[in-house]
């Protein structure tokens, strides 16, 4: 009888013990069936022994080994190792997270898909290339193409419109024309449908497994069972599908790569873009990072030389330019219900030769308030130290952090008075304000609240491209990833408030957004116009914008980071914590920082409550470490895990997050 040590779904830091006979021929990485308490529960071999430090009367035996699915690879239980290790989350909760939920149950897997089912053509390599690449598309596929067969981390620095998707295309077809596999990545699933229509044109003979959280549970087991196998010859999805066994992997490709969006924000907190690195380390093989606007992180990786950065220019359509960018000043500036008489009139000029405009505002609903101008009350969600936003289309209030709902008073609560006024603008009172003044167009407004439907977003996004819609009215939903032809106006409202944020990271994140959304426009022949309303135009990320310099803005704001002692300069680690009272969070934090003393090089800050401190009905509170040295934060990481959980008080949840995005 040998010894499996066996990972397992439970909130347990450790592996367990199980007896097999040898006849079951169970080796590392296979799935099996065990006895666990009451029940049998399906995990996974990290190891295989032949011995044990529990008494052997005490071991259990395997019932079974589950041969259904492909074995789990070396190198991919070195990803979850890994990954268990870095983010300081137990190894079972990390090995099962990765596989679809279908595999860590006892239901039976679907039968596999005959070939004569497949809509696929039988020569996978053939590909329908788009336009000729221009000089600087063809360098970087052949700086790229040069690495193949051995790691090596790429920056696709690439000016919105350059052409990105068509150089991954092209990788792509080659990695595919030697037999391997390539894993595409994407920020967000409503990028998914139109860069999958993209991928199926230009590889029809090729099997493509899409794989994001929004599948349902039989078509994601399918598409991860296609991977697995080696049976897909491309994997697109979201961050999760970096996590997907793929033993002929030959390039890995991560668009948007600054995006937050590939960080996980619950479970297993990782990053997708850095789980790529790892899984292309693991391979052998190179790996892309595309963005027109890359994260300081990456930036400063570039800079140093551990990536190797390529430079797209020039829009790859021949006659299309970066888009003029312009502030409207609003100190200056008649502004009629939250529009300027510029963005107004440059709209007007729109319509009547016939082309697209997009009015930006990241805010959904119609209004952040609703006030009484009376006595000063404003709707508040009774669960979160946040305000509920006035949805007016279902006249309801809704929390945006929670989600919660309430029908609109009748009376103000506090004084009585019924005239009750929204205060500030959202998506929906824009397109009612966008409707009185230009009643002749078709005005579409596209933000989560009206894009909830399966395939609604993609639908939309479709009609736009065919001319559908002159004015558009959106959200971040607009802001990236997107080609309307038609497009030559861009406007933008309500950016200044990003500015007053207390987040390290918000001149970064604004100067990304407003790049990204400014360049849907003029990526034809047409030349493009970004107008963006505010009361600062001075202000250096502005300038920096409408000078299209990234390089500029990235060098100034990694002298900032620098000086202020901020990442990528330190590293970083978060220990969050929540309970109905904030003196029980705050008091669970103080004992935590006390537990494990700081090595030298670590820094433990006081712990602070949140910006929005209270949300779902618990106060939030955190606190900080740094370190200059990555090596000293993990070893100080996981000496305090193993600490915290002893000292957690009735009531109190708590987690790490580390290389953590969000501080609010």
């Amino acid at each position: 009888m040998r010894v499996l040590r066996v990972a397992l779904e439970v909130p347990v830091a450790k592996l367990f013990d199980y007896l097999c006979d040898d006849a079951m021929a169970a080796a590392a990485g296979d799935r099996v069936v065990v006895p666990f308490g009451a029940r049998e529960r399906v995990g996974v071999v990290v190891e295989v022994g032949d011995g044990s430090a529990v008494a052997g009367a005490r071991l259990k035996t395997v019932v079974r080994v589950l041969d259904n699915a492909p074995r789990l690879s070396a190198d991919w239980l070195e990803q979850m190792r890994f990954l268990s290790s870095y983010y300081q989350r137990p190894l079972g909760e990390t090995v099962a997270g990765a596989l679809p939920p279908r595999l860590r149950s006892l239901k039976p897997l679907p039968k596999k898909r005959k070939a004569a089912q497949e809509n696929v053509g039988s020569d996978p390599a053939q590909f329908a290339p788009g336009p000729a690449p221009n000089a600087a598309q063809t360098q970087a596929i052949e700086r790229i193409g040069a690495a193949f067969g051995r790691f090596r981390p790429f920056l696709l620095h690439g000016i919105t419109g350059s052409g990105k998707t068509e150089v991954y295309l092209r990788l792509i077809a080659a990695v595919v024309a030697r037999g391997q596999q390539a894993l595409a990545l994407v920020p967000e699933i409503g990028l998914t449908p139109q860069l999958e229509a993209r991928f199926r044109h230009a590889f029809p003979g090729a099997r493509i497994a899409v794989l994001h959280s929004a599948l349902e549970d039989t078509a994601r087991t399918q598409a991860w069972l296609d991977a697995a196998r080696g049976e897909a010859q491309i994997v697109l999805g979201t961050r999760l599908a970096v996590l997907t066994p793929m033993p002929k992997l030959g390039l890995v490709v991560v668009d948007e790569e600054h995006d937050p969006s590939f960080k996980q924000q619950e479970g297993l907190r990782y990053s997708g873009r850095d789980a790529a690195i790892l899984r292309a380390k693991l391979a052998g093989c190179p790996v892309v990072l595309g963005t027109a606007t890359p994260s300081l992180e990456t930036w400063q990786n570039a800079r140093v030389g551990r990536y190797e950065l390529l430079t797209l220019p020039e829009r790859a359509v021949p006659g299309a330019r970066l888009p003029t960018v312009r502030t409207v000043d609003l100190r200056e500036e008649s502004v009629e219900q939250g529009l300027a008489k510029t963005v107004i009139e440059a709209i007007r000029s729109r319509l009547s030769r016939g082309e697209q405009s997009l009015v930006f505002i990241n805010r959904r609903g119609y209004a952040p308030v609703l006030a009484c101008e009376a006595c000063g009350w404003a709707a508040g969600c009774k669960r979160c130290s946040a305000r509920l936003v006035f949805h007016s289309k279902d006249r309801r209030l809704r929390c945006h952090h929670c989600g919660a709902e309430e029908e609109i008073p009748r009376t103000c609560p506090t004084c009585g008075n019924v005239d009750l006024k929204p205060l500030g603008r959202g998506t929906q009172r824009v397109e009612e304000t966008l409707t009185a003044i230009f009643p002749e167009a078709r005005i579409l407004r596209i933000d989560r609240d009206n894009s909830r439907k399966r395939g609604e977003l993609a639908r939309t996004l479709e009609g736009i491209g065919r001319g559908e819609g002159d004015i558009l009215v959106g959200t971040q939903l607009l802001a990236k990833g997107h080609d309307f032809p038609n497009l030559t106006l861009v406007c933008v409202l309500n950016a200044d408030s990003a500015l007053l944020s207390t987040d390290y990271r918000s001149a970064e994140r604004l100067f990304a957004t407003l790049a990204q959304v400014g360049g849907r426009s003029g990526r034809r022949e047409q030349p493009g116009e970004v107008l963006i309303q505010t009361r600062f135009p001075g202000h250096p990320m502005y300038q920096a914008l409408i000078r299209h310099d990234y390089a500029g803005f990235a060098g100034s704001q990694l002298e900032e980071r620098e000086s202020a002692g901020f990442p990528p300069f330190v590293f970083e680690a978060a220990l969050r914590a929540e309970a109905t009272e904030l003196a029980t969070t705050m008091a669970f934090l103080k004992a935590a920082a006390l537990l494990v003393p700081a090595p030298e090089g670590v820094c433990i800050y006081n712990p602070v409550p949140h910006v929005i401190t209270r949300r779902a009905g618990y106060e939030r509170a955190q606190i900080v470490v740094q370190s200059p040295s990555r090596p000293a934060l993990q070893a100080f990481l996981a000496e305090w895990n193993a600490a915290l959980p002893a000292s957690a008080s009735s009531g109190v949840r708590w987690h790490l997050d580390v290389d953590p995005i969000e501080f609010d």
